[in-house]
């Protein structure tokens, strides 16, 4: 903890700046927004399709903002982002309609898609060369409490509030992260030598390079699937559990203790993958994962069913700071913004596609059978990492 507290106040910033916004971006999406479209009279696939409207965005924006970010500087992306966190609530006010409130949203989904590449980028950039993935973790672990914070929080202002109103209190918070935003310096003096050519041609180069590094389609594309196994055994493992007798409660606390391990793990995992290599520390998350999966179909074993949780957590631990950061220190630096625009691409195809894909995977093989399988593709995964990059290699792609 002592190492948190030596770290730079611009580093400081941007993790209560991040911790805030998503806090506040969550307030907005768990659990009032399904309850205000519903009043809408939004239901079924339409409703939704407004919750996962803004994950969508980000799955084509993203590249993008951090190519932008490359170019620009990261420091008025951040202005940019920080405006649509904050003004964008007020106008859930005036919204009378579900086809309205699908249109706010996608456009409220520009904060997220922004925020992700740019905010990684800036940390990354600023790291220490021998702590990047520790770095990245605990900005991330900051980022996760948002996670945690929000949904309370709006649950709690729901018992003395309207839909509407808390969305005005969510702008209000919002409009706070322009005081550390404000006080962040540019990560460095952006004279680059693309400055003065077309931005399209910038956007090709930046793309053309992020093509070119193995290191931004093999974690992407890992970091994909791993989305693909959690977000799939979020949307399905309340179902099978009550199908199967098992106490909601439970339910809730495989996910509470899953994401607490996560969070509190990330720094420390972060610290191991600087100093194991990220690529073997990606492939002992797979690893770990693959193990938890058909763990979870124990769910008549009692409190033996938060086994596979604890699991879960230390591996999303393991995989995710060292994923960022092994892109970080491979891609061209004046390309830092479109790799993690690429990365973040890669996360929400997963978080987009895995339910769906999970679905039809459990209509055809059964629940059971699908948690199995989705252990056998995140095995593969990790042996994928020995079979293809050699010891040596490893070592030479850590650091």
């Amino acid at each position: 903890m002592n190492r948190t507290m030596k770290r730079s106040k611009p580093f400081l910033l941007l993790m209560l700046a991040d911790f805030v916004a998503r806090s506040a971006y969550q307030m907005g999406k768990t659990p009032l927004l399904p309850i205000f479209a519903a009043a809408l009279g939004a239901s079924g696939a339409f409703l939704g399709l407004i919750v996962s409207v803004s994950t969508v965005t980000g799955l084509f924006l993203k590249p993008l903002f951090g190519i932008l970010s490359d170019r620009w500087g990261r420091r008025v992306w951040l202005l940019i982002g920080t405006a649509f966190f904050a003004f964008m609530p007020f106008l859930y006010r005036f919204i009378q309609t579900p086809e309205q409130l699908l249109a706010i949203r996608l456009v409220h989904g520009l904060a997220t898609a922004i925020y992700g590449p740019v905010t990684l980028a800036y940390i990354a950039e600023r790291a220490r060369d021998d702590k990047t993935a520790e770095d990245i973790g605990w900005f991330q672990m900051a980022r996760s409490g948002g996670y945690i914070v929000g949904p309370a929080l709006a649950g709690w202002l729901l018992l003395s509030m309207d839909a509407t109103s808390v969305f005005t209190i969510i702008g209000i918070v919002s409009c706070a992260v322009f005081l550390p935003i404000l006080s962040l310096p540019e990560t460095r003096a952006r004279k680059r030598k693309g400055r003065g050519e077309p931005a399209w041609r910038q956007v090709a180069a930046a793309l053309r390079d992020g093509g070119r590094t193995p290191a931004v389609w093999l974690t992407g594309g890992l970091e994909a699937i791993t989305f693909i196994a959690l977000y799939t055994l979020k949307a399905f493992l309340p179902i099978y559990a009550l199908e199967a007798g098992v106490s909601i409660v439970l339910v809730g606390l495989f996910f509470s203790l899953s994401e607490a391990v996560h969070v509190l793990g990330k720094p420390f995992c972060g610290r191991l993958g600087d100093r194991l290599g990220y690529l073997p520390a990606i492939s002992l998350g797979m690893l770990t994962l693959a193990a938890a999966l058909p763990l979870v179909r124990a769910l008549s074993q009692g409190l033996a069913f938060l086994l596979p949780a604890a699991l879960m957590g230390l591996a999303q631990a393991l995989i995710f700071p060292a994923a960022i950061a092994l892109v970080s220190n491979r891609i061209n630096p004046e390309h830092l913004g479109a790799g993690m625009g690429l990365i973040g691409m890669m996360q929400n195809f997963g978080k987009v596609a895995g339910p769906v894909l999970g679905g039809l995977a459990i209509m055809a093989l059964g629940y059971e059978a699908t948690l199995v399988g989705l252990s056998a593709l995140l095995l593969i995964g990790a042996l994928a990492i020995w079979v293809f990059f050699t010891p040596r290699k490893l070592a030479k792609a850590s650091h």
